[in-house]
């Protein structure tokens, strides 16, 4: 089996009460640095005194193995930081990337919903996904940024994730609209090992 090629990396930690999820990436960027140059810091989301989402770009696309991201984890969890002690690092695939109205905006909330799909229908929620519900939520006012990605490593398989200007955004009623559709109605009971979560994001390094 071919080595896949990465666009990017999900570090999930949890900071310390001493720590902040900024100076975690600061960290984490410096330790994965040293065998992925040219890595970038993305972005930095914690849920309220809880998980950070760490996200970082690589300089190009580029084969990353399971064996090679395991010993970088490792090594992020040795790195004497309470908050990286038990951190997962994954290998994203870039499936889907959209812009919308509020781009250029200040974004301080990030919502993700990972999910795997039930058996036999990935085909049918992927391609809900591409067509529909992220190209829809992306257009909404008040969404900046809408990426859909392939968890390969700690999953869930599906992240999808938004940039919002504010976490209202999600109540408006063009945002339920695109929720609402038959085609939604028809594939969200697919979901497995559904996470939904709202996070702040922190201004970054």
């Amino acid at each position: 089996m071919s080595t896949p090629v990465i666009d990017s990396l999900l570090l999930r930690c949890t900071p310390a009460a001493h720590e902040t999820a900024t100076t975690l990436a600061q960290t984490a960027l410096a330790l994965l640095r040293q065998d992925l140059a040219g890595l970038r810091l993305l972005r930095v989301a914690q849920q309220p005194q809880g998980t950070a989402y760490l996200y970082f770009a690589l300089g190009s696309p580029q084969p990353l193995s399971a064996d090679q991201t395991v010993q970088a984890e490792r090594r992020l969890q040795n790195a004497g930081s309470a908050g990286l002690a038990a951190c997962e690092l994954s290998r994203l695939q870039l499936v889907m990337h959209c812009t919308g109205p509020a781009l250029g905006e200040a974004t301080p909330v990030h919502y993700a919903v990972e999910m795997d799909p039930e058996s036999g229908w990935q085909d049918e929620l992927f391609a809900w996904y591409d067509q529909e519900h992220l190209p829809g939520l992306a257009s909404v006012a008040g969404t900046a940024q809408a990426f859909r990605y392939l968890n390969l490593d700690h999953g869930p398989l599906s992240l999808a994730c938004y940039d919002l200007v504010d976490a209202e955004v999600m109540g408006c009623p063009a945002w339920l609209a695109v929720r609402g559709t038959d085609w939604s109605a028809r594939v969200r009971p697919h979901f497995t090992n559904t996470r939904r979560t709202m996070f702040d994001t922190q201004a970054l390094p």
